[in-house]
């Protein structure tokens, strides 16, 4: 190859590079701890594990993590969100996506949890309405009266940052495990250091976490577990509460 056909070669590379990799800065700033959405005010379950004593320090919490609560999201949230990504395409079926806000909703065994992800889904869509519009716009003015769950909201900031679909699976996967594992911080005696090797952990679980979601039917969609939902709802008539959720 001579040395102009090298050249070319390279700046074709160069210029594909960004527009490939546009969506890299945009997943960043929806994915960091500043971008308001409310979910540090949340514990998602946890304070009502840790009040009953089943969560009591790292060992327990990681167990609860990587056994429990992210194995349930790859059951209700990851499942939905692929659904949704499907259903906002191009052109978006609308009927599908009102059905799968309900259903986002209802995978939630206590009101507590359920709250939680409609007001951090419903803060989500105000912010990319405000900061990107397009297809977020849309969906908002005909979503009107629909529940707004997070995992439903997750596909519509997707579609309108053109954000690939395992992407957009992988930022719920953070949020889930950050959100646990930043509250642990809070509510246990556990050191920066030991929640981010935790944090570090449960993220090599999301490709495995993501596939089965991916692979799995709609009719199969749901979890149940009485021990977690139990503990929410008492939550909510407790004494202290360092937590909305």
């Amino acid at each position: 190859m001579d040395k102009p056909a090298r050249s070319k070669r390279r700046r074709g590379a160069a210029a594909a590079a960004p527009a490939g990799a546009r969506w890299v800065a945009p997943l960043l700033q929806l994915s960091d701890s500043f971008y308001p959405t409310g979910s540090y005010a949340h514990s998602f379950g946890l304070e009502g594990l840790v009040q009953e004593g089943a969560v009591r320090d790292r060992a327990t919490l990681r167990t609860f993590l990587l056994e429990q609560a992210l194995p349930q999201l790859a059951r209700t949230d990851l499942p939905i969100a692929v659904q949704a990504f499907e259903a906002a395409g191009e052109p978006a079926d609308w009927a599908r996506l009102r059905r799968l806000c309900y259903l986002g909703g209802a995978v939630r065994g206590s009101r507590e949890p359920r709250e939680a992800s409609e007001a951090i889904g419903r803060q989500r869509l105000h912010l990319a309405v405000m900061l990107h519009g397009g297809f977020a716009r849309e969906f908002d003015r005909r979503s009107a009266g629909w529940p707004r769950p997070l995992s439903v909201i997750a596909a519509v900031e997707g579609r309108t940052l053109g954000l690939p679909r395992e992407a957009v699976l992988s930022t719920l996967v953070y949020a889930a495990a950050a959100g646990l594992v930043a509250a642990s911080v809070k509510l246990l005696r556990i050191g920066q250091n030991a929640a981010q090797t935790l944090l570090a952990e449960a993220m090599r679980g999301a490709p495995a976490l993501i596939a089965g979601a991916v692979a799995l039917p709609p009719e199969r969609i749901g979890s149940f577990n009485p021990w977690w939902d139990i503990a929410a709802a008492r939550h909510e008539t407790a004494e202290f509460r360092l937590f909305i959720s």
